[in-house]
C-alpha cells in the first residue's frame, strides 16, 4: 500500500475524476489509514511504498503490477500521467527481492489482472490491452481468460468483479460484453451477481481473504449477499479516494506466493 500523501484530482483519465471538486487530503489519510489497519487487524501483513511527489494516483498500488509464483510483473500503464508509477513501483519489488520484468502492451497490473485459484482473468477494454494478456500468461505459466470491458464507469475490471476465493467471484453483468458474461457464467455459475446500486458506488472494488471481504461501506446490498454466502463483510469508508476512480482494492496490491 501507498498512503496518498500527495493524493488530489488534478487531471482527469476516468468518469469519477472530477478536477473541479477539491481533495481533503487530511480525510483521505484517515480514511486510507483506516483500511490499513483494517488489513493488520485481521492478521495480514502490511508493506509500505513510499509515495512520490508528482504522482497524485500513487495510492492505488494494485495498478503497479502482479506479484505471483516468483513473477513481478510491473504495469505499464496507458496514461503518460502515471507512466513514473510503473518507475517508483520497479524499484520497490527489487528491493524486496522480487525481479521486475516488463510487458511490451499495456498492462494495468492487478487493476485489471486477477488471480483465481489457478487462473488470470484479464481486462481489456479501456485500460490494458489484449495484446499483454498473452504476455502475462506467458511470463506466469497460467491460463488467462480474457473478458472485455463495456461501461466506462467500469475502467479497470477490479470495478465490475472481486474474486472472493479460489472458486468464487461476485461481478456486476451489465459491465461487461455478452461474450465475456457468458464465460464468467461458464466458469462461475455460482457467481454472486451485484446490482447497479452497489456497482455505482464502486462496492465490487474489495478485497477477500476467502472469509473476510474488506468492501466499500456504501455497498449495503452487497453486504447482505455476502453474508447470506457465508463470508464475513467488513465495511470501510474511502468516499474521498472515491474522487480518483478508485477504493479498497485499488488501494492493495495483493502479493501471491
Amino acid at each position: 500500500m501507498t498512503p496518498p500523501t500527495y493524493f488530489t484530482v488534478e487531471y482527469a483519465i476516468n468518469p469519477w475524476m472530477d478536477t473541479s471538486t477539491p481533495v481533503d487530503v487530511e480525510l483521505a489519510l484517515a480514511q486510507w489509514e483506516h483500511l490499513r489497519h483494517t488489513y493488520r487487524r485481521l492478521g495480514h501483513t502490511v508493506d509500505l511504498v513510499e509515495p512520490v511527489p508528482g504522482l497524485p494516483d500513487m495510492v492505488y498500488a494494485a495498478n503497479a503490477g502482479l506479484i505471483i509464483n516468483g513473477t513481478a510483473i510491473v504495469a505499464r500503464f496507458k496514461h503518460a500521467e502515471r507512466h513514473g508509477e510503473s518507475v517508483a513501483y520497479a524499484a520497490w519489488m527489487g528491493q524486496h527481492g522480487h525481479d521486475p520484468v516488463a510487458t511490451r502492451h499495456v498492462n494495468e497490473g492487478q487493476g485489471d489482472l486477477l488471480v483465481v485459484g489457478s487462473m488470470i482473468l484479464a481486462g481489456t477494454g479501456f485500460r490494458t490491452h489484449l495484446h499483454a494478456h498473452a504476455e502475462v500468461g506467458t511470463l506466469t505459466g497460467m491460463p488467462v481468460i480474457s473478458l472485455e470491458l463495456v461501461d466506462p464507469r467500469f475502467y479497470h475490471l477490479d470495478t465490475a468483479l472481486t474474486v472472493l476465493d479460489d472458486t468464487t467471484i461476485a461481478y456486476y453483468p451489465s459491465a461487461f460484453t455478452d461474450d465475456a458474461r457468458a464465460q464468467l457464467r461458464r466458469l462461475f455459475p455460482d457467481a454472486i451477481e451485484v446490482a447497479s446500486a452497489d456497482a455505482y458506488v464502486l462496492g465490487l472494488n474489495a478485497v477477500s481473504d476467502g472469509k473476510h471481504v474488506v468492501y466499500p461501506a456504501q455497498a449495503t446490498g452487497f453486504a447482505e449477499q455476502l453474508h447470506r454466502a457465508g463470508f464475513h463483510p467488513i465495511g470501510v469508508d474511502l468516499s474521498e479516494l472515491l474522487k480518483g476512480g478508485g477504493s479498497v482494492k485499488c488501494c492493495t496490491l495483493e502479493v501471491f506466493s
